[in-house]
């Protein structure tokens, strides 16, 4: 029994807490052969748009694995972004997993053939069995525009299937993204300690507790021989976060600590 895909996403900006996954899919990041270098670069782009990034995690070329991550993610957060695995081998089988997540079949779409014609005939190339394989999507799937290849990206439900090269998973992203529901975007701020964090630790955590509207973290930096730290806070209400920078900034001047 398959299950019902919705596609009734909406832009529309909300209070609500929009939250995102991603998934990133191949046997080459976990042996250290290709370096991860798009759930950074998704992170970035969703936080700026509204959209919480909560969960990155990692599954190599095993269906089964690949087919529990799916399933489990995308009913835990709003969005669930996959990279990796609709290319043209034997190994990419990302397509496949989520029709067998979504409980439905998959073949050749011709929307997305209609794409990839053009793009192949300009070029003289033949359209083997092995390109035909990125024309395979699930049913009921979406099509996700690829200006660089012509190969589409799809989704399925509230799963965005992209590819693993970046450049064509960043352009993926851009087609995704203005049709997608946002939240509020959490703003950020920073004080640069020239101290180590460990001499403004306990009045950091002092200050969280007394400004729970705000996260707060800090990132420590060894340059020049000298211990440093980052103080970065953030949150979605404007004053709560301009109140406690302020008060932060106060506190820390009373200590005798320089920021910069």
């Amino acid at each position: 029994m398959s299950d019902t895909i919705d596609h009734s996403l909406s832009n529309a900006t909300s209070n609500e807490d929009v939250t995102a996954a991603v998934l990133v899919i191949g046997d080459e990041i976990l042996s250290g052969r290709t370096k991860e270098a798009n759930a950074g670069y998704i992170a970035e782009v969703l936080t700026a748009a509204g959209i919480r990034l909560r969960e990155v995690r990692v599954v190599g070329d095993d269906e089964a694995e690949i087919v529990a991550a799916l399933n489990a993610l995308r009913k835990r957060f709003t969005y669930v972004f996959t990279t990796g695995g609709i290319g043209p081998t034997h190994d990419d089988i990302t397509a496949d997993c989520v029709a067998k997540a979504f409980g439905v079949e998959i073949d050749v779409d011709q929307r997305a053939l209609d794409r990839m014609m053009p793009y192949y005939e300009s070029r003289g190339l033949e359209l083997t069995p092995s390109r035909l394989r990125m024309a395979r999507l699930p049913k009921g799937a979406e099509l996700i525009a690829n200006r660089i290849t012509a190969a589409p990206g799809f989704s399925v439900g509230n799963v965005f299937v992209m590819a693993g090269v970046p450049s064509i998973m960043q352009v993926m992203l851009d087609e995704v993204l203005p049709g997608l529901r946002t939240g509020q975007i959490m703003l950020s701020q920073t004080i640069k300690v020239l101290a180590p964090e460990s001499e403004v630790a306990d009045l950091f955590a002092e200050h969280q507790e007394a400004n729970c509207q705000v996260t707060m973290g800090s990132y420590p930096s060894f340059t020049g021989g000298v211990m440093r730290c980052e103080l970065v806070l953030r949150s979605i209400d404007a004053e709560a976060l301009a109140r406690a920078l302020s008060s932060l900034r106060q506190k820390l001047a009373g200590l005798g600590i320089k920021t910069g």
